[in-house]
């Protein structure tokens, strides 16, 4: 399963075979069965995620205990509480498997013995970084630029891949709607 990870930072800069052999010293493999937990809520985040296989969420609760998905991970992605990893602060997000998935595990201090030991995965940590803040970048705007309906149809044309394997309660969540809403604005697009 590593060579998954292989591949992928491959795509993103050159790693010599070798090199990563040694590399794999630094990580774990972590299989999780649905609904799992990697990262709990108020705990402290040391981790961050790479997906194997499989497709994880990470959620925080409302002032009304409600949980509210912020992001998911689906395989060659990563995900982390960053600000709980950065500012070594409580969590106030979990991250869960929403279906049976295998991640590797990287933590922060072996993520710096990782590009002091091979300096090209500076190179690669920041492209993924880059990668995901204009995601983010593109969550704020559509959040911003369109009504309800069109940011469920943005995201459903957009990312295909998530509405054939999240459940529709989760990606309302994520979108900031109710499940009602999202089957009466895919009833509208059927019709």
């Amino acid at each position: 399963m590593l060579k998954i990870l292989e591949k992928h930072i491959n795509a993103i800069v050159p790693m010599p075979a070798a090199d990563f052999q040694e590399l794999t010293n630094y990580v774990e493999v972590v299989s999780l069965n649905k609904k799992e937990y990697l990262q709990e809520l108020d705990h402290y985040s040391n981790d961050q995620y790479f997906v194997l296989q499989g497709c994880l969420r990470m959620f925080t609760l409302n002032e009304k205990g409600v949980e509210m998905t912020t992001d998911f991970a689906l395989e060659n992605w990563w995900i982390s509480d960053h600000k709980s990893l950065l500012q070594e602060t409580k969590s106030l997000c979990a991250i869960q498997a929403v279906e049976k998935s295998a991640v590797i595990r990287m933590s922060k201090q072996n993520e710096v013995k990782i590009c002091e030991r091979f300096p090209v995965m500076y190179a690669y940590f920041s492209a993924v970084y880059r990668k995901a803040y204009a995601a983010a970048q593109y969550r704020n705007i559509l959040f911003k630029l369109y009504s309800k309906e069109e940011i469920y149809l943005q995201f459903s044309r957009n990312f295909p891949d998530f509405m054939q394997r999240v459940p529709q309660y989760l990606i309302a969540s994520y979108l900031g709607l109710t499940p009602e809403y999202v089957s009466e604005i895919r009833k509208k697009s059927i019709s």
